[in-house]
């Protein structure tokens, strides 16, 4: 009896495993072409762009400050003589700390444009990705997709195989109000 139990069991388990195997609905997406149809990203990188040249006008602004005064420096530096030493030493000693701590300014700046840029970009993307993922969450549901794997993070492994699966990216695209262009295929990968 304990036999026929354990058979039966082991069937259900099996029949159980077909079922939900067979319920499972996989869909790909290409976020890459996603984001690259979509006019925000223009926008974005021009205002990063914009962001980016002032920041360097800046910094630049600075560095022919330094260049103009170390120039100064060494201009005063070969009026030295016997007669003005302990003068020129003084003032030369202030150009030398007047340069350090410049150079510091510049180094300081340069630090924070690099992180002003890079939070701007983070503020700027963040919503859009958000709406992005979203729309990708929505048509997946509407298509009763059990799974969606993004084909653009193929180079980094986190896609083993695509074939038979259900691009959605034209739809995707399509609800975010892209273009909706045909994507390029992904590639089989194994």
């Amino acid at each position: 009896m304990n036999l026929i139990k354990t058979i039966f069991i082991a069937l259900g388990l099996t029949l159980t495993a077909n079922i939900v195997n067979a319920q499972q609905k996989i869909g790909s997406v290409n976020t890459e072409d996603i984001f690259a149809s979509l006019s925000e990203v223009k926008t974005i990188g021009t205002t990063i762009d914009n962001l980016t040249k002032t920041r360097q006008t800046e910094i630049e602004k600075l560095i022919g400050d330094y260049q103009t005064k170390l120039k100064a420096a060494q201009d005063k530096e070969k009026t030295l003589s016997e007669a003005n030493k302990e003068a020129v030493t003084k003032e030369l000693i202030a150009a030398q700390t007047e340069l350090q701590a410049l150079g510091k300014k510049i180094e300081e700046i340069r630090t924070q444009a690099a992180k002003d840029i890079s939070a701007k970009q983070n503020e700027l993307f963040s919503p859009l990705q958000k709406k992005v993922k979203d729309a990708i969450y929505a048509v997946a549901k509407e298509r009763n997709l059990n799974f969606v794997f993004d084909v653009a993070s193929q180079e980094s492994n986190n896609l083993l195989y695509t074939d038979g699966s259900e691009d959605i990216t034209a739809t995707v695209k399509t609800k975010l109000g892209a273009t909706a262009t045909t994507a390029k295929p992904a590639g089989k990968s194994k």
